[in-house]
């Protein structure tokens, strides 16, 4: 039931989106529209992302207009740190948590944004897209599905996985505030993008290999939050930067993890 509620949710919040991009669209793209060589396309008609366009419409960036469309854009990949009460050390409770801090990772990208550029440095946009926290554990263990609390099984003989990764996936839908300096001589700009971002959870997954059972993929909640609320922060030059994103709430719906969070850091790819 849970999981029904938030698929409509959310496929209702990104159909409303894309209606709004397209209208975006229609509204910032003038008619004087000159294709040449070299040109790839960039569906919506946004000034950001990872599919552009060489040849761009004629607009005068002096003036206010609106923006947006179907994207791909803001490529994250980096790592993923647990915070445990403030700490980046596990407390006993969390224990089982312990995890390759090179292997845990974060990804993540925007499909859909429309938003208001008020001149050529500064835009305000709402985005829609897709993120992946990929936790790989240190211990031959096995997250429980279907529990009310977040725990763990272990077998006997111990099953010695060559992977285990304990991961989950949201919708998230960032509100972002753009700024952006003049271009140099290169046609290169300097940003900083930040802004809150909400999030509905899709699933939670174990996937492990073993000699034993082979490769193994199992899909819950896990007890991750529902929902999920936090920041994100870009410094960027030309079309790549770097980020941190901050989760505000407990990474888990699970009274024994109170107080743990999560954030990311790393690289972007697509800002303009």
């Amino acid at each position: 039931m849970k999981t029904s509620i938030l698929t409509t949710v959310l496929v209702s919040g990104l159909t409303l989106l894309a209606t709004l991009s397209a209208s975006a669209q229609q509204d910032s793209v003038k008619k004087d529209i000159n294709y040449g060589k070299g040109i790839t396309i960039n569906v919506g008609g946004s000034d950001n992302g990872l599919i552009t366009r060489n040849n761009r419409d004629t607009v005068d960036a002096s003036k206010g207009r609106f923006v947006g469309g179907i994207t791909f854009t803001r490529f994250d990949v980096g790592f993923s740190k647990l915070i445990d009460n403030g700490s980046f050390s596990l407390s006993p409770a969390n224990e089982f948590l312990d995890y390759k801090a090179g292997k845990t990772s974060h990804v993540s990208f925007d499909v859909l944004q429309i938003g208001y550029r008020f001149n050529s440095n500064f835009k305000i946009y709402v985005a829609g897209g897709f993120d992946w926290t990929l936790i790989r554990l240190k211990r031959n263990i096995t997250i429980a599905k279907d529990s009310p609390v977040l725990t763990y099984t272990t077998e006997t003989p111990e099953v010695l996985y060559e992977k285990n990764r304990f991961s989950s996936s949201y919708v998230h839908l960032p509100l972002n505030f753009e700024l952006r300096s003049k271009e140099n001589k290169k046609g290169n700009r300097f940003y900083l993008v930040a802004g809150p971002e909400i999030a509905f959870l899709i699933n939670g997954k174990v996937k492990q290999i073993s000699d034993e059972y082979g490769k193994v993929k199992i899909k819950d909640d896990y007890n991750f939050a529902p929902f999920r609320y936090g920041g994100t922060v870009r410094l960027g030059y030309g079309s790549a930067a770097i980020f941190a994103k901050y989760y505000a709430n407990d990474m888990f719906d699970s009274a024994p993890q109170k107080g743990l969070k999560n954030m990311a850091f790393g690289l972007t790819l697509g800002l303009n």
